[in-house]
């Protein structure tokens, strides 16, 4: 993708908006470190459940912790585990259908069976049921949601190189006898990045999803170390009184959810002339 594409993608508005949102979120957690006033571990027995103030802008939890210090460091983790998980699941995708498109045959039908056995599950469920059987840690986390998410990419995949096949570019260089690889990495693949990207932009937002809802539910990401869906999880037994607790990271989730799927939608019509809006 060129720059001439990506500020095409970004007159849309609510693309560019989408943009703006993510880069704030994503310095702001990078900049964690530096900028968070207090240690987010640093237990304060005479700060605990404090409403937002000067002091604490966020407020404090039932430990007395500083919840802004443990939204920027939590906000690290979250968009890491969505980039990573996404990464995996997209190289899954890739390759496989690849495969499926261009050997075609059984190939394409093993392939296939599997993704829609997979497809059939739903994945929520079937992330549960792994990390049941897992120890609760950012690296599992990130690969068992790359290993469950990998069904859409590999069915766009492929249905990109059977249309890709078909064309004449294509059919001179198998008549010119290019060899299989080439014909992949030259010709097929680097025209289907379209849907790759498109769908890998709205895939972190999913992973960032199941990450929260996974460390919500005590599965993911364990104590002390923050991310947002822990804190949510710490801010259900407060709810009634301490309202702050629930609000400012659904808000950050709500955000960044947002975030990506509105850079998508930007990014489709800008790289897919047929997905524009008429």
């Amino acid at each position: 993708m060129n720059l001439g594409t990506l500020k095409k993608s970004l007159s849309n508005p609510l693309a560019f908006a989408g943009f703006n949102i993510i880069i704030i979120i994503f310095l702001l957690s990078m900049l964690a470190p530096l900028i968070a006033p207090y240690d987010p571990n640093f237990i304060n027995v005479k700060a605990i459940l404090l409403p937002p103030s000067a002091a604490h802008w966020m407020g404090t939890d039932g430990l007395g912790r500083d919840v802004l210090s443990r939204m920027l460091h939590g906000g690290r983790i979250s968009l890491l585990v969505g980039l990573v998980a996404v990464g995996i699941s997209t190289a899954i995708g890739i390759i496989l259908g690849s495969l499926a498109g261009f050997y075609r045959g059984w190939v394409d039908t093993v392939i296939m069976r599997l993704v829609d056995i997979m497809l059939s599950i739903p994945s929520f469920f079937l992330i549960l049921a792994v990390i049941a059987f897992l120890t609760p840690s950012i690296i599992n986390i990130m690969i068992v949601i790359g290993l469950t998410s990998w069904m859409g990419v590999t069915r766009l995949v492929r249905a990109e190189f059977l249309s890709l096949s078909e064309r004449e570019f294509v059919t001179a260089s198998r008549t010119l006898g290019a060899k299989n690889s080439r014909l992949i990495f030259t010709h097929l693949l680097p025209n289907s990045l379209t849907p790759i990207i498109v769908s890998a932009v709205l895939g972190v937002a999913g992973a960032v999803l199941l990450e929260s809802g996974l460390s919500f539910l005590g599965l993911g990401v364990q104590a002390p170390q923050a991310s947002w869906g822990n804190i949510l999880t710490d801010g259900k037994e407060y709810i009634q009184f301490a309202w702050w607790l629930s609000l400012f990271p659904g808000l950050a989730i709500l955000m960044t959810v947002l975030g990506y799927n509105l850079l998508g939608e930007g990014l489709r019509d800008a790289l897919d002339p047929r997905s524009q809006h008429k």
